[in-house]
């Protein structure tokens, strides 16, 4: 039984993620940060192992390990935590930028750092990073956002060539227009326009971005790293 590791594992892209590989036998500890409800009824429904923890704090990062280690070591660690927030360049304050990068690119910094020990001693893990297509592209009113999930691309490919001779394969997942609770402000008609500019002509689920890290996280993609796979129905090609 492998132990994965998921955070922002108890909602949305998060939850689905923690339920395809509890779904296929693996051990996940699911990590958030504030909705106890949520993640105590995740827990009962799934079996998951949750975690409250800050994991843009040091400290809090710890008390993950500490946790994950009474179980063994970490086999893949999936860095999905992440906000968004939408307002105008100049209306973003130095505080609404801090707090971006230090939940989706900080967060992914250290729970990194943390993971790897046990993987260079085993010479094998996977590390499977959660961007964006806005991080690919650029969002209007989403600087700060599009600039956080930029660096979880450049972070993933300069650590993918870093750890590549000690087998851990290090790949990032830019998700599209996905039906979650981060778009739910987003009205009916918006959606529609969104969705005729997807050649699929649907909107994303949470479910298609959990396939793509199992298959990650999976023997299959032994000889994949580095890589930015683009789940947005053809949105971005």
């Amino acid at each position: 039984m492998r132990n994965i590791i998921v955070t922002g594992g108890t909602r949305g892209i998060g939850e689905a993620i923690s339920r395809e590989f509890i779904k296929n036998g693996d051990r996940v500890f699911a990590v958030y940060e504030k909705d106890d409800k949520t993640a105590q009824k995740f827990a009962k429904e799934t079996g998951a192992i949750v975690i409250k923890a800050d994991v843009s704090d040091k400290n809090a990062v710890e008390k993950v390990f500490y946790e994950v280690k009474k179980y063994g070591k970490a086999d893949v660690l999936i860095n999905n935590a992440g906000i968004s927030q939408i307002k105008v360049f100049s209306d973003i304050s130095e505080e609404d930028w801090d707090r971006m990068f230090a939940v989706n690119v900080k967060s992914a910094f250290l729970m990194t750092k943390s993971a790897l020990p046990d993987m260079l001693h085993n010479k094998k893990g996977k590390i499977i990073n959660i961007s964006s297509i806005w991080g690919q592209t650029g969002g209007s009113c989403e600087v700060h956002y599009s600039a956080s999930k930029a660096a979880i691309i450049g972070f993933t490919k300069a650590l993918a060539k870093e750890l590549g001779l000690s087998n851990i394969q290090v790949n990032c997942i830019a998700p599209g227009v996905i039906k979650t609770d981060m778009n739910a402000h987003l009205s009916a008609e918006e959606m529609g326009e969104l969705t005729e500019q997807i050649p699929l002509n649907r909107i994303g689920t949470p479910q298609d971005v959990a396939r793509t890290a199992y298959f990650l996280a999976s023997r299959d993609a032994d000889y994949i790293t580095g890589q930015v796979f683009g789940v947005n129905g053809g949105m971005l090609i």
